[in-house]
């Protein structure tokens, strides 16, 4: 099978790689980047593509070459790259992470006789997965809660981050609204909004803080009370919402010597290098998914757990590992006729068959990501 990966960044590369070492798929990458592209091909059969992937376009003719593609562009272009592979009538999975209302290509899809799966890393991605699949189990679900970080093994000052994805997206966190369910009814708060301490074994303390990774879920899943938070070092939340209030992260231009110039572009030339992975820098990935509903007439809570490291042996980040092999797990699912439905498909769909959330959960086992299950009887 001929599979075509858009973007060769932190994650778009090692899902190319992770392909091409299975003699099942022909892989193909393209980026506009070209050392991004060496190091993506480097040592295997990956065929590499300069392509600008912000034309619709350009988008289109490459994917009407292939039997299936994988998006991993940032998000600000993400619904316009997913349209365009639609239109291609190629089935996708798709891991960007953008604020349109992916449904609005639902009837296109089908149209186009194609199975796209989009939000498919790890929150939202295997979030949604787990929780669909236990919301498929339980009678009532009245409780989903998602606890997620990506974060640099060593803290360093002054933001104790690195971007593990797309630092255009990780501003986008901070400044985009956070959906919540709260009582059967939809509350929309700032993000950065409601911070809380959250104590892990492997880690200590962190904050969590409200972020818009609902998705999907606040739509697809029947429970009262849901919600997504963000997880980072203590001391974050305050700093970065200094530079928000400030206007840092304005899009609105402002005149300086006579230039206008937006906020936004000054921070991010300013904060982005900061937030790169250099050479020796480490991650991790750490994820609590905790699902509370009844059962036959009883009381119970399922608890998802994931702590995951960078990967020393083949020098992969965290991050890249557990987003990226849902997503390739996902198109190996799809190849294999595993899933087959036409239309826009969350991640929390997978969720509803048990041979589809097993052999993705087999998947990320035998890379090394390993999701602890605990289920616990309340009453």
């Amino acid at each position: 099978m001929k599979v075509i990966v858009l973007g060769a960044g932190l994650v778009g590369g090692p899902m190319a790689r992770d392909l091409a070492a299975d003699s099942d798929f022909e892989v193909t990458v393209a980026d506009i980047n070209e050392s991004a592209l060496d190091k993506a091909g480097s040592g295997l059969p990956i065929t590499t593509l300069k392509e600008d992937l912000s034309e619709p376009e350009t988008v289109r003719a490459l994917a009407a070459d292939y039997d299936l593609v994988i998006s991993a562009v940032p998000g600000f272009i993400g619904f316009r790259t997913f349209r365009a592979v639609i239109q291609a009538g190629v089935d996708v999975v798709d891991i960007a992470f953008f604020p349109e209302d992916p449904f609005e290509l639902d009837n296109l899809a089908k149209e186009n006789n194609v199975t796209a799966i989009m939000d498919c890393g790890v929150a939202p991605g295997m979030s949604n997965i787990l929780i669909g699949s236990v919301d498929h189990i339980l009678d009532r679900t009245q409780n989903c809660e998602i606890y997620v970080g990506g974060l640099p093994q060593r803290r360093e000052y002054p933001y104790e981050y690195k971007a593990v994805f797309s630092p255009a997206d990780v501003i986008e966190e901070y400044t985009r609204p956070a959906r919540y369910v709260q009582n059967g009814e939809m509350v929309t708060r700032e993000a950065l909004s409601d911070a809380e301490y959250i104590d892990f074994p492997q880690l200590g303390t962190l904050e969590a803080f409200n972020s818009d990774g609902l998705r999907t879920l606040a739509r697809t899943i029947d429970a009262p009370n849901m919600k997504e938070k963000t997880l980072r070092y203590p001391g974050h939340i305050e700093k970065i919402m200094v530079l928000r209030e400030t206007g840092f992260f304005s899009k609105d231009p402002v005149e300086i010597k006579g230039v206008e110039i937006r906020p936004l572009d000054f921070t991010s030339r300013l904060l982005f290098p900061l937030w790169e992975f250099g050479e020796g820098d480490r991650d991790i990935t750490v994820m609590k998914i905790i699902v509370e509903g009844s059962k036959d007439n009883g009381d119970v809570r399922y608890t998802y757990s994931l702590f995951d490291r960078y990967d020393e042996e083949n020098s992969v980040h965290s991050m890249a590992r557990t987003t990226g092999y849902t997503a390739t797990a996902a198109a190996r699912m799809v190849a294999r006729g595993l899933f087959t439905r036409k239309g826009m498909s969350p991640p929390e769909y997978i969720g509803k068959d048990r041979e589809c959330v097993e052999f993705i959960i087999e998947q990320l086992r035998e890379r090394g990501i390993i999701y602890n299950e605990e289920i616990k009887i309340l009453s």
